[in-house]
């Protein structure tokens, strides 16, 4: 995986002026591709493949959105989480207001304290 130094840039966060690594994402590869390649390595039609996909991600989005997590064997946990601002005084909350979006968590799939996920990685410094 490759990274490069960021300097935090945001005066309000603690870290400001401090430099830490980020990834470099080099590329995205999109569901047909992952499809095509998932496909030559199993005896499945693609558009049985991509029916499968479309069909799964309909209704893992359908059960994000309705508060469930949702785990996936061999992968891991996701769940939706609110960010919200905070208030002093409870009757003072508004949803509109203060409510400022949803994030996806993903949690990897851990198998007596290791991370199938993260096996592997190595680290190399963009040039």
């Amino acid at each position: 995986m490759k990274y490069r130094i960021k300097k935090e840039t945001k005066p309000k966060l603690p870290t400001f002026g401090k430099y830490k690594a980020v990834a470099v994402h080099q590329q995205t590869i999109s569901s047909e591709e992952i499809i095509k390649e998932a496909c030559e390595q199993n005896p499945i039609s693609e558009g049985v493949m991509i029916a499968a996909v479309m069909r799964l991600s309909e209704v893992i989005n359908r059960h994000l959105r309705q508060g469930d997590r949702v785990r996936l064997q061999d992968w891991g946990l996701m769940k939706l989480e609110i960010e919200s601002d905070k208030v002093d005084n409870l009757e003072d909350f508004r949803v509109h207001k203060h409510i400022r979006g949803v994030r996806l968590h993903f949690i990897p799939e851990s198998n007596d304290g290791s991370q199938a996920l993260y096996e592997g990685i190595t680290f190399e410094k963009e040039r």
